[in-house]
This record gives C-alpha cells, structure tokens and sequence, in this order.
C-alpha cells in the first residue's frame, strides 16, 4: 500500500486528489496541509511514500521541498504551469500533473509511481494490478479546463465535445451551443480527454469519433465544420474506421 499526503494551498485541488487517491486499491490517503514545512515533518517521520506537491507553495517552493525531501519519498508535482514541471524533472520527480487534473491522468502517473516503489513496499501484494477497472459509475464524464485567471476552471462534460482546435497561444472547444476558450496547450487536453472516444486527427485538431458524421477522403465533417486528417494521423485514424466498421 502507498501511503499519500497532498501538499496544496488550494481546497478544491487537494480534495480532488483525496477523492482520487481513495479509488485506487493500491493507495492510501494519509493527509493534506497548506504547509511544505509540515509535510516535510511528516516524510522525516516515515509517514508517507508518495507526496502529491504543488509546486507554487507558501514557506517553501516546491522545488526547495525537492531538495530537502531528498530520497526520503517519491514526489508527483501538480502545477498549472507546465515550465516548472521540466525544471521538476532535474529533481527526481516521477511525474507532474498539469491541473486541472483528470483522472485519467491520475492513473498514468501513479503507475509510473507503483513501479517505482513497489520494490521497496515489501508489504504490498506481489500479484496487485498496477490499475484496476473502476465501476462505470464512477468514471469520470467531465474535465475542468482553466479560464483567463489562475483559480478559475470551467467544467465541461465529454459528450458535449464535438471538436478541439488548437491556435497559437490558446484552445477552442466547440461545443453544439458553444465555443469554450481556455489558455492550456493542445497536448496538455489531450492528456486529460478519454480515447475512446477523442482521437487526435491533425497537429491543430481533436475530435470526438461519436460526433462524425462522414468522412470523405482526408476530410471528416462535424455538424456543419469540416476537419482535415492530417498525413501525420490519417493511418491510425483510418485503422481506426475500419475496425469501426467490421464491428
């Protein structure tokens, strides 16, 4: 079993991290604090295996709390700002998580974190999964993507998702009465958003294969937009129909 603490000044971030960490078999939560100092007190006492860090903190940075950490315990970053997660990597950091954070990403990570630790947790069951099904009630049907300030986050359900395109510095989500634009990376949603039924078709474009209605030639068409499939994608997304089709 992984013991996890949660070391954040924002509510909602910790308790999404509680919620999540109480689903996986293989975690245990054992707290949260606003405090680095504090939970450096705790990783000093042997309390915690695996410490989920924002790495904008009061007191400490986060990467300060890395280097005082030491070897004592395995560190997932959380941050909204994807520039401090490479810095994080120098640290010995088995992971980062670019918030809002989706389950699914959740998941990839504390893999990676199982793997790493279970040789030293002699108490963990050798034949444990790394991930287990969860019930389908309690899948997650929605994602919060941030808005134009630090601590605002909109929801926004996956089966309204008709497309994602990618611009310059910002992401537009097109929804059926709706466009939603949020100021994260193409590649960051695209860690977030469930496959099936989202699939990356072109360097600018996600879409949602539930929400084609043709495709023709290297063109599909959604509502009334049509997408191009770009040549990087079009043999995966074409495998993709075929399979589709034989089903």
């Amino acid at each position: 079993m992984i013991r996890c603490i949660c070391v954040d000044d924002e509510a909602y971030a910790s308790n999404l991290l509680k919620a999540y960490i109480e689903k996986i078999p293989f975690l245990r939560f054992v707290g949260s604090t606003t405090s680095p100092v504090e939970a450096l007190g705790w990783v000093s006492e042997g309390r915690c295996d695996l410490v989920f860090l924002d790495i904008q903190m009061p007191e400490l940075t986060g990467l300060q709390f890395l280097k005082l950490a030491g070897h004592k315990c395995k560190v997932i970053l959380t941050t909204a700002y994807p520039e401090y997660a490479l810095e994080g990597y120098e640290h010995n950091v088995v992971d980062y998580l670019l918030k809002p954070i989706a389950f699914d990403r959740f998941l990839k990570a504390v893999q990676k974190a199982q793997a790493v630790l279970a040789p030293s947790l002699v108490a963990m069951p050798p034949a444990i999964p790394l991930i287990q099904p969860l019930p389908a009630a309690a899948a997650q049907e929605y994602m919060f993507v941030k808005g134009e300030s630090k601590n605002k986050f909109l929801r926004i359900n996956y089966a309204d998702i008709l497309f994602i395109e990618g611009l310059k510095n910002y992401v537009s989500l097109y929804l059926p009465q709706q466009r939603v634009v949020t100021y994260q990376t193409l590649r960051e949603l695209e860690e977030q958003l469930p496959q099936p039924p989202f699939y990356r078709v072109h360097k600018s474009y996600i879409i949602s294969i539930d929400k084609v209605r043709m495709v023709d030639g290297n063109t599909l068409y959604l509502q009334d937009k049509e997408i191009p499939i770009g040549e990087t994608y079009r043999e995966g997304f074409f495998k993709l129909i075929r399979e589709k089709e034989q089903g």
